[in-house]
């Protein structure tokens, strides 16, 4: 099972909020620690992931880009 959850995204990104939204529901569901991580907050983030955000990784590598979605990130938890 996975350990960490990561959102990378910035703050007032409608997208952002909505995968917010999904990993935080389905990592409750599962007991996996998430967190959001802005790209303002760390530039190497930015550089890599700023034209994919919200860019969504699951210990460490990369799941889902542009969202997430809440049936593949179930089975790549479970």
């Amino acid at each position: 099972m996975a350990n960490l959850v990561q959102i990378i995204g910035k703050p007032d990104c409608h997208l952002c909020e909505q995968a917010q939204v999904v990993v935080a529901r389905v990592c409750a569901d599962l007991g996996v620690s998430w967190e959001f991580v802005s790209i303002f907050d760390q530039p190497n983030l930015a550089d890599l992931y700023a034209e994919f955000i919200p860019v969504v990784l699951v210990d460490g590598k990369a799941h889902d880009q542009f969202g997430v979605n809440e049936t593949r990130l179930r089975a790549a938890l479970s």
